[in-house]
């Protein structure tokens, strides 16, 4: 008796192995361009592996002709590296020179006293200045490290902190500016100040001031106005003025000299300050209106001796005045009060900003920009106010701190050398403005003068030479591989991994068809051995004559078929003597300017770029191959996404077919049984 047979879950009649056979065969052009899309791929593969290559070999190749050619790198030594070294531009001459360090520049770094190791900051802001730049925290109050670890968070390169075990459970506290030159003082504000007093890191002080101007006789004339036409309004004069214990009230129409003293004006660091008041006074144009007219009387003129104004006594005269009619006035009003007096007569305007805002204002005069000052001008001409001058001071900037330090490992100061007997002083330790594209590196005193030797980098253009070789070869064998069908050329190439060299003989011969790659692999060799003259001096005119060749290590005598393969080998005894004697050639073979507009056109470089550019750049030669193909790519994927919708279908199609013949046979198979069964029956009834 047949078993029990349900379809789609026995298959007594093989349908699945008949189905599977039959697809085989419809999958024929499916497994086809499937394999044709795998070969797209590879190609596409290999064009972008060898576009890549051609790509490092372009780099390498403008580094030989570009402005930063290694050709003009030049290196730098000295006698006593310890205390001065140098750096050298491309532009510096070759040259040696004596430098002596009489002292680097330093800066600020003072240490605390010795403090308990459970020592507390305090809470508040500490504000830390080093010139113009400062670091400000708000601390919260906390250990000693704390502090110093949050204050270097927030440094931005000012100034620096460290905690120093000092003796057994003790601990100092470290603060270095980080800018050199005595001009970078470092300066402790607010909690900063009291916290580096508290801990004997420093001693407050008073800063030196020189006061002047506090005696009649020290204020003088101004000398008197030139008028261009009558008017009642009185001459600026110093008898308006009323000086008291260094305070000068210049009435409306009042003018007064200061001079400086020389202590004060010779000192660039000094700066001189005071304070200006204006206050509201009955406005006198009014009064000077209603003045008669007065015949008008030529001045008797004056004379001038070292800020000393002497003036002539009018002319006693019989003679009629003319009496000229006089303009009425307005009332005036000028901010314009305050001018410095320079020693060649010239008069320098000072600001005033904040002037007639009933308010004093301090005025404060650097030195440095007051150079050749000899005295400070009051001018008055307001109608309807009066000035208030006073406190007139000096103090020297360089010690405004108004600290000393107490422990101070090193104290702000300018870096000094003599270069070539020259005294030169700077803030910096690294001087770039005395020698031309030098940069001096100073670290500490010398005992004698160190001499500085600037030279061409021979070393530097050595390797980008190797490197260009190797860029070269390694290009080179990749054309060789992808347009010849020969397996030892892979052998040849030593430097590969077995991975490596199986992953390229899947490569071999890969586009031996097209003439692409051995026309870039024709038109570079053609290059390098081309000859490049660029004057009918040069004794350097190919690359074979600085050691660089297909055969630069000569013939042994027997053939070697991968010496035909176009790679590069380097004579280096013959490179490195080329590079000793000949190195401006050597830069004029790889790059040079031909017609003097300052832009390379000509050398083994530049048309070497020129070649290869035209395969990598976008929308080059290389790029083109790669589109094409990923039109082909994206045509072929089209294609087997409707052929294995196709194949789909059909199976779907032979599987429904064999189901309902299965199906029609399990029907036959049944009746057959029940036939079979009931003959056994008939037959076992009978007996």
């Amino acid at each position: 008796m047949a078993g029990l047979n349900i379809p789609g879950v026995t298959d007594p009649y093989n349908t699945n192995d008949t189905v599977e056979k039959l697809m085989q065969v419809e999958r024929i052009p499916l497994t086809r361009e499937q394999s044709q899309l795998e070969t797209y791929k590879n190609e596409r593969q290999a064009w972008r592996d060898i576009n890549t290559q051609l790509t490092t070999l372009r780099e390498s190749i403008k580094t030989l002709y570009s402005y930063e050619n290694p050709f003009n790198s030049k290196i730098t030594t000295s006698t006593n590296e310890d205390a001065i070294t140098a750096t050298a531009t491309r532009s510096a001459d070759i040259q040696s020179f004596k430098v002596e360090v009489i002292n680097p520049a330093t800066s600020d770094r003072f240490l605390s006293d010795e403090l308990e190791s459970d020592f507390q900051v305090p809470a508040g802001v500490y504000t830390y200045k080093v010139k113009d730049k400062e670091v400000s925290m708000n601390w919260k109050g906390g250990s000693l490290k704390n502090f110093s670890d949050a204050l270097n968070k927030r440094s931005n390169g000012v100034i620096k902190t460290m905690v120093i075990g000092a003796s057994a459970g003790k601990k100092t506290l470290l603060i270095e500016a980080l800018a050199t030159g005595k001009e970078n003082k470092l300066v402790f504000e607010g909690a900063a100040k009291d916290l580096a007093i508290k801990s004997g890191m420093i001693t407050a002080i008073e800063a030196k001031k020189i006061n002047f101007g506090n005696s009649s006789s020290e204020f003088l004339a101004v000398p008197p106005e030139h008028m261009e036409e009558p008017t009642k309004m009185p001459p600026l004069s110093l008898t308006r003025t009323n000086i008291s214990n260094g305070t000068v009230v210049v009435s409306p129409r009042g003018a007064f000299q200061l001079a400086v003293p020389a202590e004060v004006s010779d000192r660039k660091t000094n700066h001189i300050t005071f304070t200006v008041r204006t206050n509201s006074v009955t406005d006198i144009t009014e009064e000077l209106n209603k003045q008669p007219e007065s015949p008008v009387i030529p001045d008797a003129g004056f004379a001038e001796f070292e800020g000393i104004v002497v003036k002539n006594t009018n002319s006693e005269t019989l003679i009629k005045a003319q009496i000229i009619p006089q303009k009425e006035l307005d009332p005036v009003i000028n901010k314009n009060v305050l001018y410095a007096v320079m020693s060649d007569g010239s008069e320098k305007l000072i600001s005033t900003p904040g002037l007639f805002s009933d308010s004093d204002i301090t005025i404060d005069l650097p030195i440095s920009e007051y150079e050749g000052i000899k005295s400070i001008m009051v001018r008055n001409e307001n109608t309807g106010y009066s000035l208030e001058v006073s406190a007139f001071s000096a103090y020297d900037s360089a010690e405004e701190v108004g600290y000393t330090p107490n422990n101070p490992i090193e104290e702000a100061g300018d870096c000094t050398i003599k270069y070539e007997g020259i005294k030169i002083t700077r803030a910096t330790n690294d001087i770039d403005d005395v020698v031309p594209e030098i940069t001096l590196h100073i670290h500490e005193k010398t005992e004698k003068a160190a001499t500085i030797s600037v030279k061409a980098d021979k070393e530097a253009s050595k390797d980008a030479l190797i490197e260009f070789v190797g860029k070269y070869n390694q290009a080179v064998a990749r054309i060789n591989i992808l347009s010849q069908n020969k397996s030892e050329i892979i052998d040849e190439l030593t430097y590969l991994t077995k991975d490596e060299q199986e992953e390229l003989r899947a490569q071999l011969g890969m586009f031996s068809s097209d003439f692409t790659l051995t026309s870039v692999k024709s038109n570079m060799a053609s290059i390098i051995n081309s000859t490049y003259r660029t004057s009918e001096y040069d004794t350097i005119t190919m690359l074979s004559q600085i050691g660089i060749s297909t055969n630069a290590s000569g013939y042994s005598g027997s053939y070697s078929q991968s010496r035909l393969r176009g790679y590069l080998e380097i004579d280096e005894k013959k490179l490195d003597d080329a590079l000793e004697n000949n190195l401006e050639e050597i830069r004029n073979l790889f790059g040079y300017d031909s017609d003097g507009d300052l832009i390379i056109d000509s050398g083994i470089a530049y048309r070497l770029d020129k070649e290869v550019t035209a395969y990598t750049q976008t929308g080059g030669i290389l790029a083109m191959k790669t589109s094409s193909l990923d039109s082909k790519i994206k045509t072929s994927e089209s294609k087997i996404t409707k052929l294995e919708s196709q194949m789909d279908e059909k199976e779907a199609q032979l599987r429904s077919k064999f189901s309902t013949m299965q199906g029609s046979l399990n029907s036959l198979e049944s009746q057959q049984n029940a036939i079979n069964n009931f003959t056994k029956q008939q037959n076992n009834s009978r007996n």
